[in-house]
């Protein structure tokens, strides 16, 4: 037979507290250093940008194929989709929580934070704060086809 010893009383109770307070207070500092608040802005212009998804051999291709915003600024992409399966859109570093605001319509955000789902013949909206100026790839990857992916270009140009 065990012993299980059990408070009871105000001093159970004070102890519980302390332990949920103790407990929350080393929980909020790690919430928070997940979540750093971004600078401000380069500009409080939010340009609408659309990127269109269509199969060509039963493989994505995305639209533009060369991406052109204004880094370290919000900015909106429509996000249309024709494909008959569903597309993942990536970009390294672009998608990490911090960087997105808002989305909406049918797309989904992956486990990994590299990319958004967009779902068959979907649609939504994307809000998100580009990443410092630069050049980097971004695809486009078809669920069926995820060994040809269509590769295109993300130019983030210092705003005007």
């Amino acid at each position: 037979m065990r012993f299980t010893p059990r408070l009871t009383g105000p001093l159970a109770g004070a102890l519980v507290a302390g332990g949920l307070t103790a407990a929350l207070a080393l929980a909020v500092p790690a919430a928070a250093e997940q979540s750093k608040p971004l600078p401000k802005p380069a500009t409080d212009v939010m340009p609408p940008v659309e990127i269109t998804i269509s199969e060509q051999d039963g493989k994505p291709v995305c639209a533009p194929a060369e991406l052109r915003l204004p880094a370290d600024t919000n900015v909106e992409i429509r996000v249309v989709s024709s494909a008959g399966t569903p597309v993942t859109i990536t970009a390294p570093g672009q998608f990490e929580n911090a960087r997105v605001l808002h989305a909406d319509g049918d797309l989904v955000h992956v486990a990994s934070e590299k990319g958004y789902l967009v779902k068959q013949n979907g649609k939504g909206t994307l809000r998100l704060r580009t990443m410092p100026a630069g050049e980097h790839d971004y695809a486009c990857t078809g669920t069926t086809k995820q060994n040809a992916p269509f590769v295109g270009k993300l130019i983030l140009t210092p705003p005007a």
